[in-house]
């Protein structure tokens, strides 16, 4: 088996083992078996998961569970306790410390106290805060990408799929810039039908093949709102948006999709560090 053969086989087998941890997030998911799905031996598949997503496949579980749970603080009424139970913890204690060490405070005080309460309405209905909202003027930008269908909040999973393909087909480039494009409206379509693309930059010299898609974005001008926190608070800010900035700005929307530009990777920085420009298309 040559080099090429060998990563394509790595590819496949680290993709089920992607999909099977984001399909079991609420189930002891333990590494000897996610070894077996990998159909590898426990000794090598671990090196081999780390070279391809940067990260251990136990902190990718960590990582997700605790990106759920703080989605969940956000945009339900669960109570804490059953949300550190659906997150793998055996106690509240041990949640409560865990989700501090990562989001910079305890679950519950997230809850209130978060980056996302800074996009609620005051006592008058009107946010109460303003946002530096930058117009840029962009050149059309080329996309290849792997679709998600789904809630928005779990368009992670294609994007482990996208880097995991890039790397071991040796495709990646540093310079990539990591884009979500997101076709439909959440207020409006069911949150298992959202469809929305995990996509990096990339011109005609990639070669495309499943499960990657080519994409684009227009070009012409936006609106582009910089978030700074957790992925799980971003809607907070779409919100302001659409009731508070484009109103007052006496702008229109054009018909094209919003996407995302991600700045920097969860895997590297804290949730409270992560750095998002939000694209609202303009005529």
């Amino acid at each position: 088996m040559n080099g090429e053969t060998a990563w394509a086989l790595y590819e496949t087998r680290l993709r089920r083992v992607s999909a099977y941890i984001h399909e079991h997030l609420d189930e002891e998911l333990d590494m000897e078996k996610l070894a077996g799905i990998a159909c590898m031996s426990s000794y090598h598949w671990h090196r081999i998961y780390r070279a391809i997503y940067g990260e251990t496949a136990a902190a990718t579980v960590k990582r997700l569970r605790l990106h759920r749970a703080a989605g969940d603080l956000v945009r339900t009424d669960l109570v804490v306790s059953d949300i550190a139970k659906r997150s793998g913890y055996p106690n509240l204690q041990s949640f409560n410390r865990i989700f501090k060490s990562v989001y910079g405070m305890p679950p519950a005080r997230y809850r209130n106290e978060g980056s996302h309460t800074i996009f609620e309405p005051g006592t008058q209905g009107r946010i109460k805060l303003m946002f530096d909202v930058t117009l840029r003027t962009i050149s059309p930008v080329s996309l290849i990408g792997v679709s998600h269908k789904g809630p928005y909040m779990q368009i992670g999973q294609a994007f482990e799929t996208l880097f995991g393909t890039l790397y071991a087909r040796g495709l990646a480039r540093p310079d990539m810039r990591m884009i979500g494009v997101y076709l439909d409206d959440p207020d409006v379509v069911a949150a298992e039908k959202l469809h929305s693309y995990a996509c990096v930059n990339a011109g005609e010299e990639i070669a495309v093949e499943t499960p990657l898609e080519r994409r684009a974005v227009d070009g012409g001008e936006y609106a582009v709102l910089r978030h700074k926190g957790p992925y799980a608070d971003m809607y907070r800010a779409y919100q302001w948006l659409y009731a508070e900035w484009l109103p007052a700005s006496g702008r229109q929307l054009r018909d094209a999709v919003i996407f995302e530009e991600y700045l920097n990777n969860p895997r590297d920085v804290q949730p409270t560090e992560l750095l998002t420009d939000i694209y609202m298309p303009l005529q």
